[in-house]
């Protein structure tokens, strides 16, 4: 996965406010078997904290930081992408939006930006008080993205997953995922409360997955739409592998059976492996969000 070197970054749609306090307020459970079942729950669910009924009534203010680097002054370049973490995700969030707003224009329609803000162990949201223990995530109520750098290393430690840059960017393109259905309205489908198989949930979050995978198509060949730059210009296959296998590690198959021991069909909320990378792939192959329809 490389960007271009020279090409601008527009940290204008990444906020960046690990290191800061959060004010009182409810805050989402965390560690223990408790902060578990949150994360299995949250993990890519697309809804805040709040809606999953997972807050605890305490205060825990963030430890502030004076190591945690700020986005908007350490990001500026292609090049800082290619080497930073942080700059890595505001680089993702740049391409995947340009995605989008090229989509709407061409369908005649209108694409409103959704901002990510990275953060560190809690989070305030207009969905609830969120800690990291619930995995990263879209709050439809403010239209962000949220997202702590550690997960990227659980992923890899506590899911099993290959890791990788692009693993990264699906974790990414995934959460778009769901502020695009939000857009259309399909996200509140997935909140009427039911899980299995078969559930709204369950097909909301192939969806999802489907729409990362339409994004990875267009990724190298989708301009900046400020500059008319490529931003991304380079993927591999072994990139696309990530890709699959972060889909396949975040399996609701996969994740009862590391943590539970047991696979409980009847209580999935996002797919088993197999479904997630099958609709992953649909959309890398076919490069067209009306295939990504899984709910027919």
């Amino acid at each position: 996965m490389q960007f271009d070197d020279d090409a601008n970054l527009d940290t204008s749609e990444v906020k960046d406010v690990r290191g800061s306090r959060v004010p009182g307020g409810r805050a989402t459970v965390g560690g223990g078997i408790i902060g578990l079942i949150a994360l299995i729950l949250g993990l890519f669910f697309g809804v805040g904290p709040e809606q999953l009924g997972l807050s605890s009534g305490g205060d825990e203010p963030v430890a502030t930081s004076s190591s945690a680097a700020q986005v908007d002054q350490a990001c500026r370049k292609g090049s800082d992408a290619n080497t930073r973490e942080d700059c890595r995700i505001v680089a993702v969030v740049n391409n995947v939006q340009d995605y989008w707003r090229a989509e709407y224009a061409r369908r005649g329609g209108r694409y409103g930006t959704a901002r990510t803000v990275i953060f560190s162990r809690q989070v305030p949201t207009a969905c609830g008080t969120a800690t990291s223990a619930v995995g990263p995530f879209y709050c439809p109520g403010d239209r962000q993205v949220y997202l702590d750098l550690g997960f990227f290393d659980e992923l890899r430690s506590k899911f099993g997953a290959t890791g990788g840059p692009f693993a990264q960017a699906y974790v990414v393109a995934h959460e778009y995922g769901h502020h695009v259905q939000n857009l259309m309205g399909t996200l509140a489908r997935a909140q009427d409360g039911r899980t299995g198989a078969d559930s709204n949930a369950v097909r909301v979050e192939l969806q999802a997955d489907c729409y990362a995978g339409v994004w990875a198509r267009h990724a190298t060949t989708t301009p900046d739409d400020r500059t008319g730059r490529l931003l991304l210009t380079r993927l591999s296959v072994e990139d696309i592998r990530d890709g699959l296998d972060a889909a396949a590690a975040v399996g609701d198959d996969r994740i009862q059976e590391r943590f539970q021991g047991r696979v409980t069909p009847e209580t999935w909320t996002h797919g088993s492996a197999a479904q997630r990378r099958q609709w992953f792939r649909q959309g890398y192959r076919t490069g067209d969000p009306a295939r990504c329809d899984t709910f027919r």
